[in-house]
């Protein structure tokens, strides 16, 4: 039998499955789509694509998801400013991909990504990242708006974030006839 998880972990997880399902449906995939193709679960474009506009959006996040190892190598220990520039940099390109699709409406939704993304020690990081590729040019202005707005107060200031790992990484679920259960 594997290592049994200790009700505090069990709680976490049910807190971030729940977190989860309040994200639109649009969200929803797109989260479990980024996930397919950065962390390298599923041939993403197999699974994902409805049709050649999609498909192209999901080999252009692909080559873009390509800087994904080497941000993931570079999240700074401290808040050292020699350390920022190239981590940060590349965070925001990525970041700035992601919210110009328009499925991340709002900072819960990227900081949930962004940490199964690239793991817990991210998490101090994504106010500045994500303030930085939402106030970008290339998206359209109400976006901008609403992308800023959604970020809480606490989220920007917070003086310290957990160091624990998500748990919880949705996945794409088959569907399953109701006349499986009738049986």
């Amino acid at each position: 039998m594997g290592a049994r998880m200790k009700p505090a972990e069990g709680a976490m997880t049910l807190s971030e499955m729940k977190e989860f399902a309040d994200f639109s449906a649009a969200t929803q995939r797109y989260v479990r789509r980024s996930l397919d193709i950065g962390l390298d679960r599923e041939d993403a474009l197999a699974r994902w694509s409805r049709d050649v506009v999609e498909a192209a959006s999901i080999r252009a996040q692909a080559r873009v998801y390509d800087r994904l190892p080497d941000i993931r190598a570079m999240v700074p220990d401290d808040t050292g400013l020699d350390a920022v520039e190239p981590f940060l940099a590349p965070l925001i390109s990525v970041s700035a991909f992601d919210l110009g699709q328009g499925r991340l409406t709002n900072f819960s939704a990227y900081r949930f990504l962004y940490e199964r993304l690239i793991g817990a020690e991210v998490r101090p990081w994504l106010p500045a990242a994500f303030c930085a590729a939402a106030a970008l040019p290339q998206l359209h202005p109400d976006l901008r708006r609403k992308l800023l707005q959604s970020i809480s107060e606490a989220a920007a200031t917070a003086s310290g974030w957990s160091a624990r790992q998500p748990a919880f990484f949705p996945s794409w679920v088959e569907k399953v006839d109701g006349e499986s259960f009738a049986n």
